[in-house]
């Protein structure tokens, strides 16, 4: 991928309510799955399509533990162009997180009982 194409893929990739909730998600370190799941509220089908939107745009790299995929943010330097946006007059982004949940059926560390909240 040349690099205007490989820049239109981060700016595409930014121009979604999702992909920039699932990024926020991802702001305090890795995140599995069904943890983003339970905090996003959204289904795993739509969650693996738009964290390949933005693998292929090369923000977020994932790591597999046991049964457990973890999705990370491998391009730090993002939060500038978001923050950026986000501090513009006028731009009201709101978050899609949802805040104290936990997804109990979920062995991951994050999310079983007992786990500390993230």
């Amino acid at each position: 991928m040349n690099a205007g194409n490989r820049d239109s893929a981060v700016f595409k990739s930014l121009g979604h309510p999702a992909r920039l909730a699932i990024l926020d998600a991802l702001r305090g370190g890795e995140q599995c799955v069904c943890h983003l799941e339970n905090v996003l509220g959204m289904r795993q089908a739509y969650l693996s399509q738009q964290l390949a939107v933005l693998k292929e745009a090369g923000l977020v790299r994932d790591r597999r533990e046991g049964w457990n995929i973890y999705y990370f943010v491998s391009r730090p330097e993002i939060w500038v162009a978001v923050e950026t946006v986000r501090s513009m007059p006028g731009m009201q982004i709101k978050t899609l997180l949802r805040r104290n949940t936990r997804h109990t059926h979920c062995p991951c560390p994050k999310c079983k009982p007992g786990a500390e909240q993230a």
